[in-house]
């Protein structure tokens, strides 16, 4: 290694830091919103307590909202995928209990410009 070589090392190290830290810095939800069989069942402020039943084709699942984040507290599906989500609170966050075709989905205070699927 040249002795040129250690300032351009810790520069690139420190952008590889930088890079880091900025794609994987999210927003914090505001809201939640559920979804019954595709469709919006109801959007929620996360700031509000409260625990809803969705009624599904396996039975009511339960979505609760606490302390400014929300989780699916309990579902009748067999592998329980969704509840084992445990606590949501950033904006695009995601819990499907795809048996019961129950959803909810983290919202921010702006729109969602990209997700994993978009090119």
């Amino acid at each position: 290694m040249w002795p040129g070589d250690w300032p351009f090392s810790l520069l690139a190290l420190a952008f590889v830091v930088y890079l880091g830290f900025w794609s994987w810095q999210q927003e914090s939800a505001t809201r939640v919103r559920i979804y019954q069989a595709g469709k919006v069942f109801a959007v929620l402020d996360l700031n509000a307590e409260r625990t809803v039943q969705v009624a599904g084709p396996l039975g009511f699942t339960s979505v609760e909202v606490k302390s400014g984040r929300v989780r699916i507290s309990r579902d009748p599906s067999p592998r329980q995928y969704c509840v084992r989500m445990g606590w949501l609170d950033q904006a695009g966050q995601m819990a499907i209990c795809l048996p019961n075709r129950i959803s909810i989905e983290l919202l921010g205070s702006r729109p969602h410009e990209f997700d994993s699927l978009s090119y």
